[in-house]
């Protein structure tokens, strides 16, 4: 089946029609079938998956861009990390501005094991200016069951910068959040028991009956028996061969290495801000007639000057306004699309309208309104 994916970009609204639609649709038209795609790109694995990870921390070294006296729980954690370290002050006493209080988050990959090191996104959380040149300290990082799984330490890559005097600055990009590569060691693992498993469960990213009823289909073929069901639209439960028992890694790569076509449906989508339109493959319509004609109103003002002559004793300088307005009506075409027509028909007639973007999405709201558009309408 052919594909083809349209979008176009509205540019000058509903000025030039016709050939500047050539400029502002673009078509991409491939005429190979549709290629299948990996099941470890269709599905996940169930239980299998990062785990997010939170951590309050203080970031050091900064060059007076940290955060001010308004920022207070970033003094009380100065305070108490001293008092940890035995030496005791008063927080009426703190007035540093080369520390900020941030927040850490990081991912924790599935079966990450002690020692293993993860990035993490440091995210000022007072009124720094920037944490450029800044030193994370040690920062534990906890999951949702509140236990600490790594501890985050490491210089800031912010990758970005601010200047300026009093008058003017420059930013570039977000000095305010950095990150810092392989900046969390693992201190504590998931427990599993993986490899131990009699079932298994993928979860399809999007579920669809026509794609899961393939996927079961295709890891039974590979099997040689009936492992795989589909309970519904969006999973698939297959339990482990007695071949497999104890390898269920060499049997997840093998499930994972097949190839199914996944279905897909019928979708228009269009972006009214942007006068972007996608169309699938599947879109059809059916029979109906379409009309478009064109109107331009054109107003332009201009001023009419009246003075007296060189040597009139008398008189003045009067300025008139003038308007002229002239008004332009395409004719009208009709064009039929018979029942059943592809996507390239359609957008090859459209465009034999002269049809502009802001057309072309109104044209579409009116087939869909009528009955005609064999396909679903989504307006983002």
């Amino acid at each position: 089946m052919a594909k083809i994916a349209c979008r176009y970009r509205l540019q000058h609204g509903f000025r030039g029609v016709g050939s500047g639609l050539i400029a502002i649709l673009v078509l991409f038209w491939m005429t190979q079938p549709v290629a299948a795609a990996r099941i470890k790109d269709l599905a996940d694995i169930q239980g299998v998956r990062q785990n997010q990870l939170v951590g309050y921390g203080l970031v050091v070294g900064l060059e007076g861009s940290g955060d001010g006296k308004k920022s207070k729980f970033t003094i009380q954690s100065m305070a108490a990390m001293l008092e940890q370290m035995g030496i005791t002050v008063d927080t009426r006493d703190v007035a540093v501005k080369n520390v900020a209080a941030v927040m850490v988050t990081a991912e924790l990959p599935p079966f990450a094991r002690v020692g293993s090191r993860i990035d993490i996104l440091v995210s000022s959380i007072g009124d720094a200016k920037t944490l450029q040149g800044g030193t994370l300290l040690f920062t534990p990082l906890k999951g949702a069951d509140g236990r600490i799984y790594a501890i985050a330490q490491g210089p800031i890559n912010t990758g970005g910068f601010i200047a300026g005097g009093e008058a003017a600055a420059v930013q570039k990009n977000f000095p305010t959040v950095g990150r810092v590569p392989n900046g969390a060691l693992v201190e504590r693992e998931i427990a599993h028991n993986f490899n131990q498993k009699t079932t298994l469960a993928l979860a399809l990213r999007n579920p669809d009956f026509t794609t899961v009823s393939r996927i079961a289909k295709s890891i039974n073929l590979a099997l040689d028996d009936h492992f795989a069901s589909a309970p519904d639209s969006g999973t698939i439960e297959i339990k482990v061969p007695d071949n497999y028992r104890g390898n269920i890694v060499g049997l997840v790569s093998l499930i994972e290495r097949l190839e199914v076509t996944p279905d897909r449906i019928a979708k228009v989508v269009v972006n009214e801000r942007t006068g972007t339109v996608v169309m699938g493959e599947q879109v059809r319509i059916a029979t109906v007639a379409i009309a478009h004609g064109n109107l331009s109103i054109e107003i332009r003002e201009s001023a009419s000057v009246s003075q007296p002559g060189a040597f009139a004793r008398t008189g003045r300088t009067v300025a008139t306004p003038e308007t002229d307005i002239s008004v332009k009506e395409g004719a009208g075409k009709v064009l039929i699309m018979p029942a059943g027509v592809s996507i390239g028909q359609v957008v090859r007639g459209l465009n034999a309208l002269g049809v502009s973007p802001r057309d072309l999405i109104s044209i579409f709201k009116a087939i869909k309104a009528a009955g005609a558009l064999q396909a679903m309408l989504e307006v983002i």
